[in-house]
C-alpha cells in the first residue's frame, strides 16, 4: 500500500447537491458520474459544465474529484467516450474510475495525464488481482466488497497501488461485474449501469416465499480504523445530499478521532437505511441477508404496546413530531406499512411532539386490521433530521475553469493580425516606430488580458514585432474583440485510433468447454479442436490424465478465494507442460504471471470493444471470448474488427449471478460445504441455485443457445459450455450434435441477441 498517515473519505455524488454537501460535511474526495457510460445511469449524474465547476471549487478545497467511466462500452460508443474523456480532461478531474479494459486503452493512448482506478466492477477478489492491475498501470484497485479485514491486510502489505474498500451502503448479493441476471432476464445491463436490481424481489425457493438475495446495507462504522487501505468508499450515488451529507458527516467523526456517534448514526437511519450489517469484514457471515422485507427501514424507535381500533400505543425510545413518517413491520407483508404521523395524544397533550420515553396514542390513516402488540415501530423519516444538515456551494460560475488560451499578435508595416484556437483575425492600417517596444508589449498584453466574461482566460500573449513597432490601443482592443469574438472554446477530443483488424477465418473452428471429464466419454473427439477443462480450488491433476494434451487448455475460475491451492494445482500444471490457458478475471494474469503461455480471454472479461481486444493482444492475450450478454450487433462488428481472433459461445448454462453469500440454513459449523441444488421460481420462471464451497450460482431453467445464429457472427472460434449445471455424456452428445448443426437444442433462450442494440 501507498505509504500514508491520513486515510482518504470518499463520497459519492449522483448530482451537484450531494456533490456540494459531502465536501461541506468533510470529504476528502467526491466520485461522481456524467450523463454517459456511469454504472449509476438513473442517478441525476454531471454535466460538463457542472463538473467543471464542482471540479475548481473541489481543488480550491484541496479535495479530489473522480469521474466514473465504469460501464462496458460497445464499439458504436467509442466516440461518446473520447467526448467524456475530453469533458474530463478540460475539468483537470484527479482520476477516471473504470472496469472496461477498452476505456483504460484509450486513457493511457490519448489522455494520459488522467490517472485510472480500477472499478469495484472489476471484481478484484486476491492480491494476484490487484498486481495483475497494478502492472497494467493502475494507479489504484477498488477491492470487492465481500472481502474480509484479513485479506484486505493481505493484499495491503503485498502491492504499492493505492487500495480503496467501501465502509458503508447498499451491497449486491453477487460480485459486482459479475453479475448478469437483470441483462439476460430484462435487457437491463448492471454492467452498463441499468441493473433493475431483480435479486431484491421475491422468490420461492424450495417452496418457501423469502427475499432471499436482498441484502442488507454494509456499516463499517468504527471498524474501519481496522482498514489497512488508502481510501474509505462511501456508496450512494443514488442517494440524495441528505443522506450524503449524513453519511459522509458521521465517517468525518470517527476518522478525525471523536468515535462513532450513536445520534449521528440514528439521523442516517431515519433517512435511510435497510437495516445493517459488516457483511464479510469480520469473516464469513450469514446474516446480511433480509429474506422478510425490503427497501427502507428506518430507526426502530419502540414496538406496539396495543392496538385499539385506529389507534395504536407505544413508547417511542427518541423524540417524535407531526409529519414524522413511521413504519411498523408487518409478517408476510413485502414492505412495512407506513404514515404520516398527523394525529396523536399524549399525557402532556401536546399537538406537535412525542418526547422520548412518553407513551404515545397514535390515529391511524385507516383501520389495519395485521398490527398486533410486539410489532416494531421505525422512525422511517424525521423533520428534525432533515433540518440538521445545511450546507453551502459556491454561486454560478465562480470556481469555473476557463480554459487557457495562447494568442499570437502578429505586427508588420500594414497589418495587424491575432491568432488563437485555430482562429485568425487582421486590421489593416500604417505602423510606425514605437518609442519603447518594452512599453507596446506591456500594452498589449493588458488589452488582451481584458477576455471580459468569455469562456477562457488568457495563458500567454506571443508577440511579434521585428520592425518594433507602434499599435494604437483603439485598434489593439478592436483586435482583440474581433478575435475572441471568432473563437468557440469546445472540448475537442482527440481522433480515437483504432486497431489493424485480424484477416477472419473463413470456417470456425470447435471448443467444447467441460468441468467434468466423464462427459466428453462419448463425444468423437475427431470433431473438436479444443477441449477447455474449468477447473475449482478441489481439481485433481490426476483426473486430467485422461485427457490429449495437444487439444487442452486449461480456465480459470472467475472466483477464487484460495490462491494458495490453485496457484499450486496451477504451477503444477504448468510444470508439467500445459501451455493454453483461459482466465475469465484478472487475477488470472497474476497467477500465469511467471510462465510463456499461450493466453486466451473469456467473455466474463467484456471485450464489448476493439479497444479492449486491442489491450488484450497488448498484454499477451492471443484470443478473446465475446461476451454472450451482447447484442448480436455489437457482436459482428467486434467480430469483423477484432484484432484478435474471437471465439462466440453458442451454448451454455449463463451465470446469473455469482455470490460469497451463502443460502443455507444450517450453521457453518455443521455444513460440510458438498454440492448443493434448489429450485427457485421468480415471477413465473424457473431457476436453478447451486450451493458449494461457500459460493452460490444462480442459473435460469433455460440456457443460453445460439447455434443457429452464429454464422452471422463469422467468429474464428465456436464454443459450447457444459460447466456449473449437471449433465450425463449422453445429453452433451444430443446438445452438442444440434449446435454443431446450427440448431438451438429445445427449451434454451438467445437473451440479448434478439433485442436492437439500442436497448441493451
Amino acid at each position: 500500500m501507498a505509504a500514508t498517515l491520513k486515510k482518504e473519505l470518499l463520497a459519492p455524488a449522483g448530482d451537484p447537491q450531494a456533490g456540494y454537501a459531502a465536501l461541506y460535511y468533510g470529504a476528502d474526495a467526491v466520485y461522481l458520474g456524467l450523463k454517459q457510460f456511469s454504472a449509476r445511469a438513473t442517478a441525476g449524474n454531471f454535466s460538463a459544465q457542472e463538473l467543471n465547476e464542482f471540479t475548481g471549487y473541489a481543488h480550491f478545497l484541496g479535495r479530489k474529484v473522480f469521474v466514473a467511466i465504469n460501464t462496458v462500452l460497445q464499439e458504436r460508443e467509442l466516440p461518446d467516450l473520447m467526448q467524456n474523456l475530453a469533458v474530463c480532461a478540460a475539468a483537470n478531474v484527479d482520476a477516471l474510475i473504470v472496469q472496461d479494459l477498452g476505456v483504460a486503452r484509450v486513457v493511457k493512448t490519448h489522455y494520459p495525464q488522467l490517472a485510472l482506478h480500477a472499478s469495484t466492477q472489476m471484481a478484484v477478489h486476491n492480491l494476484q488481482g490487484a498486481l495483475a492491475l497494478q502492472n497494467l498501470g493502475f494507479e489504484r484497485v477498488v477491492l470487492a466488497r465481500e472481502l474480509t479485514a484479513a485479506e484486505i491486510s493481505a493484499i495491503a502489505k503485498a502491492v504499492d497501488i493505492e487500495l480503496e474498500c467501501f465502509i458503508h451502503g447498499a451491497l449486491c448479493y453477487s460480485y459486482s461485474g459479475v453479475c448478469q441476471f437483470s441483462s439476460m432476464e430484462s435487457s437491463r445491463s448492471a454492467n452498463r449501469g441499468k441493473c433493475l436490481y431483480p435479486c431484491r424481489d421475491e422468490f420461492v425457493k424450495d417452496g418457501k416465499k423469502g427475499h432471499w438475495f436482498s441484502m442488507k446495507d454494509m456499516a463499517l462504522q468504527g471498524d474501519i480504523a481496522k482498514l489497512p487501505v488508502y481510501s474509505l468508499k462511501i456508496e450512494g450515488r443514488k442517494k440524495n445530499a441528505l443522506y450524503v451529507a449524513a453519511v459522509v458527516d458521521y465517517y468525518r467523526r470517527i476518522l478525525d478521532g471523536h468515535g462513532a456517534d450513536a445520534q449521528r448514526a440514528a439521523n442516517i437511519k431515519q433517512i435511510f437505511s435497510r437495516p445493517w450489517c459488516k457483511f464479510h469484514f469480520m469473516g464469513r457471515n450469514k446474516a446480511v441477508t433480509d429474506s422478510e422485507y425490503v427497501g427502507h427501514r428506518g430507526l426502530e424507535i419502540g414496538e406496539i404496546e396495543s392496538v385499539q381500533g385506529r389507534k395504536i400505543v407505544f413508547t417511542p425510545r427518541c423524540a417524535i413530531a407531526r409529519h414524522d413518517g413511521i413504519q411498523i413491520d408487518i409478517a408476510g407483508e413485502e414492505k412495512p406499512y407506513g404514515f404520516s404521523l398527523m394525529q396523536f395524544h399524549t399525557s402532556s397533550k401536546s399537538s406537535w411532539e412525542v418526547k422520548a420515553g412518553e407513551k404515545v396514542e397514535v390515529w391511524l390513516p385507516q383501520t389495519k386490521d395485521k398490527l398486533q402488540k410486539g410489532m416494531k415501530v421505525y422512525l422511517a423519516s424525521s423533520s428534525r433530521v432533515k433540518g440538521a444538515y445545511d450546507y453551502s456551494r459556491p454561486k454560478a460560475k465562480e470556481f469555473w475553469q476557463k480554459p487557457a488560451l495562447e494568442v499570437e499578435v502578429i505586427i508588420s508595416q500594414k497589418q495587424l493580425t491575432a491568432r488563437a484556437n485555430r482562429q485568425e483575425y487582421a486590421l489593416q492600417g500604417e505602423f510606425a516606430p514605437a518609442l519603447s517596444v518594452d512599453k507596446m508589449t506591456a500594452v498589449i498584453e493588458k488589452v488582451f488580458a481584458k477576455t471580459g466574461d468569455e469562456k477562457f482566460s488568457l495563458h500567454q500573449v506571443k508577440i511579434s514585432n521585428p520592425q518594433r513597432l507602434f499599435v494604437p490601443v483603439s485598434l489593439l482592443n478592436e483586435l482583440r474583440r474581433g478575435l475572441y469574438a471568432k473563437i468557440e472554446i469546445t472540448d475537442e477530443p482527440k481522433t480515437l485510433v483504432s486497431p489493424a483488424p485480424r484477416q477472419v477465418s473463413r470456417s470456425p473452428r470447435w471448443i467444447i468447454k467441460v468441468d467434468n471429464c466423464e462427459y466428453l466419454r462419448e463425444l468423437d473427439l475427431n470433431q473438436i479442436d479444443e477441449i477447455m477443462y474449468l477447473l475449482s480450488e478441489n481439481t485433481h491433476s490426476q483426473d486430467l490424465a485422461s485427457l490429449p494434451q495437444s487439444k487442452l487448455r486449461f480456465a480459470l475460475p472467475v472466483i477464487c478465494r484460495d490462491m494458495p491451492k490453485m496457484q499450486s494445482l496451477i504451477n503444477e500444471l504448468i510444470s508439467a507442460g500445459y501451455r493454453k490457458w483461459e482466465i475469465s478475471n484478472y487475477w488470472g494474469l497474476g497467477a500465469l504471471s511467471s510462465a510463456e503461455v499461450d493466453l486466451s480471454f473469456d467473455h466474463m472479461l467484456y471485450t464489448f470493444n476493439t479497444q479492449a481486444a486491442a489491450f488484450a493482444m497488448e498484454i499477451g492475450a492471443k484470443r478473446i471470448t465475446l461476451p454472450v450478454e451482447d447484442t448480436l450487433a455489437n457482436l459482428q462488428t467486434v467480430a469483423k474488427k477484432s484484432p484478435l481472433d474471437v471465439a462466440m459461445v453458442v451454448y451454455q448454462d449463463a451465470v446469473l449471478f455469482n455470490s460469497a453469500v451463502c443460502v443455507r440454513e444450517n450453521s457453518c459449523t455443521e455444513c460440510n460445504r458438498h454440492l448443493l441444488w434448489s429450485d427457485l421460481t421468480r415471477n413465473g420462471k424457473s431457476y436453478r441455485l447451486r450451493s458449494e464451497n461457500c459460493q452460490t450460482w444462480v442459473f435460469a431453467k433455460q440456457a443460453f443457445s445460439a447455434a443457429d445464429i452464429a454464422p452471422d457472427v463469422a467468429a474464428d472460434w465456436l464454443r459450447a459450455d457444459f460447466c456449473y449445471v449437471e449433465y450425463t455424456p449422453s445429453k452433451v452428445q444430443e446438445i452438442w450434435q444440434q449446435i454443431r448443426g446450427g440448431k438451438n437444442p429445445p427449451h434454451t433462450r438467445k437473451a440479448n441477441l434478439i433485442k436492437e442494440s439500442g436497448v441493451f
